[in-house]
């Protein structure tokens, strides 16, 4: 398999990828990403060159954000002053569950930041997900707090503030890494 980064003409099958994530996460009884997510700003990550797709062949198998933006509220001046990365949007396909793409990401993430000089990798999970937030633990993050006051970038009270990072460095993430 290969991580690329996305391309502007990738929009439409991502937001695809999202609302199937969204549905599977309401079978589980989730309510998150139950809210559509705005095209233009999915765009503009793209354009940003921070959006990375894993593919299987011509297959989407997963995607990921790494940036070094934040949304605002969430971590404390003193830990912006930290090199970090952050993670978001982390979403395996249905069809490629069960094989640790999502744990082999946060690797390639973290492989990525630490080259790219950053301490930290950072990620801002959904409050309400705690089987999310148990996964997250399991894959050597650290819970930080849970902030709840603000709003959500796509409209509503804020919904993602669980707070965990792990430190970065080098790994054997198994990808063709073609994003360099």
């Amino acid at each position: 398999m290969r991580i690329i980064p996305a391309q502007p003409g990738d929009v439409a099958k991502l937001l695809a990828f999202r609302e199937e994530a969204a549905a599977w996460l309401a079978r589980l009884g989730s309510d998150q990403w139950q809210r559509s997510y705005p095209a233009d700003f999915l765009l503009a990550t793209i354009k940003a060159g921070v959006v990375f797709m894993v593919m299987d062949g011509e297959t989407t198998a997963a995607t990921i954000t790494l940036t070094p933006e934040v949304e605002a509220g969430l971590w404390t001046e003193q830990e912006l002053s930290e090199p970090s990365r952050f993670i978001n949007k982390l979403t395996v396909a249905r069809t490629h569950a069960g094989q640790d793409l999502g744990g082999r990401l946060l690797d390639w993430a973290g492989d990525r930041a630490y080259r790219d000089g950053a301490k930290w990798l950072r990620l801002d999970a959904w409050t309400t997900n705690e089987p999310l937030q148990q996964y997250y633990l399991r894959q050597g993050f650290e819970h930080v707090r849970t902030v709840r006051e603000g709003g959500a970038v796509n409209g509503g009270p804020r919904v993602s503030g669980w707070l965990a990072q792990r430190l970065t460095g080098p790994t054997d993430h198994g990808f063709e890494d073609l994003t360099k």
